[in-house]
């Protein structure tokens, strides 16, 4: 549509945020076992997604398109190889004790990321969820969207007081997302879970491939 990749990128933040918001509302019954994660985690993701919202307002367009790849890259191959990593990262249950600094320190870079450029975060977090020992993919997307939806919220701030935002087609977009966000949600908790985790892996290792092709 003409527009160009930085105000673009800020865009669709805008128009999927709500679509977030849904899907976390979709996963709150699984969410739940996980609540007590909820405060460190969001802490972390408010201040680096808008520390990567300021960063992306000020960053050129060649800039931006140039280290996706391999971010995409390194997102998908953690979250596809990251289950052979527990034995040395140390089990952990969700529903019990508290996670470790690394995986604060992780989600805290993973939020500069996403408030930086969305696509790929949500595999980071499922990514490091995998490394700290969590094996529900049902419960870890519940908590991937809460987190998504703080750190975008913030970031959504940040763009809107840069005027960043290109609004009609931001409105178009939005109206799919929160229908998607939702259905998509509540489709996904009913398929078993090893089928979650495939599909995931397919998509991650697909949107990394078109990113090098382009």
């Amino acid at each position: 549509m003409g527009i160009t990749p930085v105000i673009a990128n800020a865009s669709a933040t805008f128009a999927t945020w709500p679509g977030g918001l849904s899907s976390a509302f979709a996963y709150r019954r699984e969410i739940g076992a996980s609540r007590h994660l909820l405060l460190p985690l969001s802490a972390v993701s408010l201040a680096g997604g808008l520390i990567g919202a300021l960063v992306l307002v000020r960053t050129s367009d060649a800039s931006f398109l140039r280290a996706l790849p391999w971010l995409m890259l390194l997102a998908a191959a953690t979250f596809t190889f990251g289950a052979k990593l527990l034995p040395r990262a140390g089990g952990f249950h969700s529903q019990e004790g508290s996670l470790p600094l690394w995986a604060l320190v992780g989600q805290f870079a993973i939020a500069i990321y996403g408030g930086f450029f969305g696509g790929g975060m949500g595999m980071m977090m499922l990514a490091t969820m995998t490394l700290v020992g969590m094996t529900d993919i049902h419960e870890m997307n519940g908590l991937k969207h809460v987190l998504a939806a703080v750190l975008n919220g913030i970031a959504l701030v940040a763009f809107i007081a840069n005027g960043a935002i290109a609004w009609q087609p931001g409105f178009t977009m939005m109206a799919g997302g929160i229908v998607g966000g939702y259905a998509g949600a509540t489709i996904a908790r009913l398929i078993d879970r090893r089928h979650v985790r495939l599909f995931v892996i397919v998509v991650a290792w697909a949107i990394t491939a078109y990113f090098f092709w382009r």
